[in-house]
This record gives C-alpha cells, structure tokens and sequence, in this order.
C-alpha cells in the first residue's frame, strides 16, 4: 500500500529528467564581452602607417629571436615622389639571405578591391585603434641572397660616383620608375645618341650597303600625302585599284551582316536609320539572285553606314546618329584610325580620311559608276567638295547618256591621281 502513495515528484519520467538535462549540457558558455571606444587613425604623410608582410618561406623573426641568435633588421625604402611605392627588407643576423617584399610588384601588384586595417585592443583602457597599414598593400617577404639577386637591380657605389646627375636620374628611373617612365627615358635616350659622334659613324657605313628604291620612296610619300585608302597603281582593273580586303578586314565581315539579314524581312524590313545612299539602293539588292554578291553587297552598305554614323557621332552639334551602335570591333578600329581625341572630336586630316574610305566604298557598292548627289547629302557636304574628292580618289567625271544634268564618277585604271606639286600653288 504505500507503494501506492508515491510523492509527484517521483513519478516524473525518467525521459523528460534526461532530456533537461540535455538542454543544460548543449548551452554554450557565453564570452566576456567589453565595451570599448573605437577610434579609426587616419593615414599622416609625415608618418609611416604599420608594415604587414608574410614569409612564404616559412621563416620566423621571432623564433629565430628566441633562439638566441639575435633580433632580425628591418628596414623601409619609400620613393621619394610615389609614397605608395615601398621596399620592406629584413635581414636576419649571421646569414647572408635576406626577406624582400615590395608594394609595386608580384603579388602586390595585382589589382584587389580589398581595404586593409590593423586593429589594436586595449582592455585596460577599454579603447580599440583602426590603423590603415602602409600602402594598403600586404608585403610578400621572398628570400634573396646579398650580392647576386640585387646585383641586376642596384648599381655599384662607383658606377654611381663616376656618373653624371642625366645618367644617374636615368638609372634609378630604371630601377624604381613607372612604366610610363621607363619608355619615356628610352625614348630621350634614343634622340640623344643622333649627337653621338659612334652613333653616327656607325650609321654613314651601314647606310652604304642600302639600296634605295626611289620608286618605292615615291609611292609612300605619296599615299601618305594623298590620305587615301590602301590602292595599287598597278591594277589592271577597277576592282583591284582600291584594296577591299585592306578596307574590310577578314574579321569584320561577320559584323556587318544586319541589313543582308533585313532584307529577308521583307515587309517588315526597316531601312529608315540607314542613310541615303543605302535607302536607295535596297530595292537594286533585292533583286540580285545571287547570294554570295548580295551578302557581299549588303556587308559593303553596313560598313559604310558605320563609317558615316561614326563620323556624326564625332561632329559638333550632330545628334541623329547618337544611338547609332557600332561593333566594338569596329570602333577600335575607327578610334585608332581616325585619331580621336580627348573631346571627342575628329581632326580635318582624319575627317578627310574617313570621306576618301566612304567614297571608295560606295564605288565598289555602284559597280565603279556612281552618282554623288545622295552621298554628299549624307556626309552634309557640297556636291562640289564631294566632286573634288572623287577626283583626288582618281576617279573621272562623265554624263549619263540620255540625260543633260546628271553626272557620275567612273574609276578608270590605270589609276592616275592629280599632281600634288601644284596643289596649293596660287595662279598668276
């Protein structure tokens, strides 16, 4: 019977005890946690931030310490004009290694996007100091042996003593220079050696043994003058005056396939972007049943049409051609080309340049006969200065049978272009 009369709390399950005490065991011990004032420093120019650095090697300047065999010297080089731009060297004692890093090349000179800082606690004074590290870059210490890693790199005591103050700004920008430093010191050093009496020697005997083309020498200062695309005095037939595959490299072609696959459109087929000379010339590619030539064509239209937007995008106070895109790699091509500078803007030399390319094309696209109204409304030029041009090109003027007023440009070969001693010369 006084089993029966057991307390409550006896007849608790032994499963939910276990399971309470479960719950007891898993809880974490919780950390101290301290309140502290953060204060960040910012970076002084008069003062050197703190120096971080890594031994891949495995070195330690603190075992090496502890061993007994005496404190490591650490030093820090900084360009004197780039700050940035620091040596970190340790030299541990009794070796003839030493650790190497610097924040301008190898590891560090890779680009990141990573801010580094060094935090310094305090619990006694209940502070914690945000340090920026020097150069925010981290130093890759590699180990070097004295005299023959730095041997390529430093110049001897007396090499320096015996040089003058040209010589020595020119070795040390060889040693701690940018890039762009380094090609501007050859470049000087490259003008100074025409005053060099060796030089000069040296270039009269090999300039004896050179046989000079005139022929040559003439047909490139006059391309150069002319401006012009890539052409060939001796073509047999128009198609071959004027270079197409130096015009239109291998590579573009499959770029310049938008209006060849508009034309399948048919209906819904949009050419109101297009300029003029390519509007009125769609329903004549419509009609070629060749597809080869009819996608030979169209490719001819698209490059002529970049060519023209290029040049609206790059004129004052032009806005139609603004959405106009341009493959990237024919905007490369015509930003190198064509020079463009910092505003934006084409010089007249190029302007030209880029007028001779559309003409020439637009012969290929009329079949060497074309006429020059549509094209000189989509260069917003006279037909007068188009005129000149075709001229300049090599191109003849001739009358349309059965017409009075209409006029077209044929290109005869072989090419004959005006005399460019006369250019310019005023007329008594």
């Amino acid at each position: 019977m006084d089993s029966d009369t057991d307390s409550p709390k006896s007849k608790t399950p032994r499963k939910e005890k276990n399971k309470k005490n479960k719950k007891k065991k898993d809880v974490p011990p919780q950390p101290d946690r301290i309140e502290v004032a953060v204060e960040v420093v910012r970076e002084h120019p008069n003062k050197t931030a703190p120096v971080v650095g890594y031994f891949p090697s495995g070195f330690d300047p603190v075992k090496n310490h502890a061993s007994g065999s005496g404190p490591s010297e650490f030093q820090l080089y900084r360009h004197r004009n780039m700050s940035k731009r620091m040596q970190l060297v340790v030299r541990p004692p009794g070796t003839s290694v030493e650790f190497v890093g610097t924040s301008f090349s190898g590891e560090a000179a890779a680009g990141h996007r990573t801010m580094f800082a060094l935090g310094l606690l305090d619990k006694e004074a209940g502070t914690l100091k945000i340090v920026p590290i020097a150069g925010n870059k981290i130093f890759r210490l590699e180990p070097k042996v004295k005299g023959v890693d730095a041997a390529d790199n430093e110049p001897a005591s007396s090499t320096l003593e015996e040089m003058t103050p040209q010589q020595k700004f020119a070795e040390t920008t060889a040693i701690l220079g940018t890039k762009k430093d380094i090609e501007k010191a050859k470049k000087k050093l490259a003008l100074k050696q025409d005053e060099d009496p060796n030089s000069q020697r040296n270039l009269n005997l090999k300039m004896k043994n050179v046989s000079v083309k005139e022929s040559a020498l003439q047909s490139t200062e006059s391309h150069v003058s002319r401006n012009i695309p890539p052409y060939d005095t001796s073509a047999t037939t128009p198609q071959e005056a004027y270079v197409l595959d130096k015009i239109i490299l291998t590579g573009e072609w499959n770029y310049l396939e938008d209006i060849y696959y508009n034309l399948h459109q048919e209906e819904k087929a949009d050419f109101s972007s297009y300029p003029t000379f390519v509007r009125n010339r769609v329903e004549g590619l419509r009609k070629i049943k060749d597809e080869s030539e009819k996608r030979k064509l169209s490719c001819i239209f698209s490059y002529i049409n970049h060519l023209i937007k290029f040049k609206d995008q790059h004129s004052f106070g032009v806005f139609s051609a603004k959405g106009h895109k341009i493959p990237n790699i024919l905007r490369y091509k015509f930003s190198n080309m064509f020079a463009v500078s910092e505003l934006r803007r084409l010089p007249p030399e190029k302007i030209s340049l880029l007028i001779s390319y559309v003409l020439v094309l637009t012969l290929f696209a009329d079949n060497f006969q074309t006429d020059c109204t549509d094209i000189a409304k989509d260069l917003s030029m006279s037909v007068l200065a188009v005129r000149k041009v075709y001229e300049e090109l090599g191109c003849k003027l001739i009358r349309q049978k059965g017409t009075l007023n209409s006029l077209s440009f044929t290109l005869s070969v072989p090419l004959t272009f005006p005399d460019l001693k006369n250019k310019g010369k005023r007329k008594r």
